[in-house]
């Protein structure tokens, strides 16, 4: 089975940097995006032989979920509890032996000056994973906005406390991981470097690959002896991230 995730920054400007060839070429069974910055018909968006699910913020163009499956789930959840749909953060796709959750999990901003919600957010997210877990398999992607660890970012030193990289982001992660979750990419490949998912626009920081991991495939421990690989797409433009695949067993 074949998953991808991918902040797509805007899929109606994705849309014209070649979105849709990446797509069909990918061939998963599970596409998701986020950040798609749009409304559900504001774009053509043709997918044959996928149903899409859509989760939009109800400001325009900004954040936003979305979800692309071969296969036509048993249910469907936007939100966790009611909570998060306003801002069109969070899909849930149910299936026989698991739940996919793609999630664009809020930014912390500038001075940290909403962590208060992404706290929260955190909290309720892992709960919520916590009592799926106990029902069934659980497949956590998404633009998670962390870098959890300091071999996940080209500059730690000059960034603890920055967004993405501050000591309360970073343990939420942790506590994530200890409730029983995996980070698939570290499963697989615990010491290698240099591999990121999201590099600024500016001083030419994709070009000298001076980037963040924080796009992630996060599973129930259950599924981790299905890992078969997890392929950061750095090759792929069209957004200041790049697609993110898993492959199960």
């Amino acid at each position: 089975m074949k998953l991808i995730s991918w902040n797509v920054n805007g899929l109606r400007a994705a849309l014209g940097k070649g979105f849709l060839d990446f797509f069909n070429s990918a061939g998963a069974d599970l596409f998701c995006i986020q950040e798609s910055k749009m409304q559900q018909g504001q774009a053509e968006v043709p997918t044959p032989g996928y149903r899409q699910f859509w989760s939009s913020a109800e400001k325009k163009g900004y954040s936003g979920t979305v979800v692309f499956s071969r296969k036509e789930p048993k249910d469907v959840l936007y939100g966790i509890d009611g909570k998060y749909s306003d801002e069109g953060r969070l899909i849930t796709l149910e299936f026989e032996d698991f739940f996919l959750i793609n999630s664009y999990t809020p930014n912390a901003q500038p001075e940290l000056k909403r962590l208060a919600y992404r706290m929260g957010y955190e909290d309720d997210l892992r709960a919520y994973m916590s009592g799926l877990a106990k029902k069934k398999s659980v497949i956590l992607c998404g633009d998670l906005n962390v870098a959890h660890r300091e071999i996940d970012l080209k500059n730690p030193a000059a960034n603890v406390g920055n967004p993405g990289f501050s000591d309360e982001e970073r343990d939420k992660f942790s506590r994530l991981l200890e409730a029983g979750f995996t980070d698939s990419f570290r499963a697989l490949y615990p010491d290698r470097t240099d591999a990121y998912t999201w590099w600024s626009y500016r001083m030419r920081a994709r070009e000298r690959n001076v980037g963040w991991r924080i796009d992630y495939f996060v599973v129930s421990s259950d599924l981790t002896e299905r890992l078969e690989d997890v392929v950061i797409h750095d090759e792929v433009f069209g957004s200041d991230h790049c697609p993110l695949e898993l492959i199960l067993k």
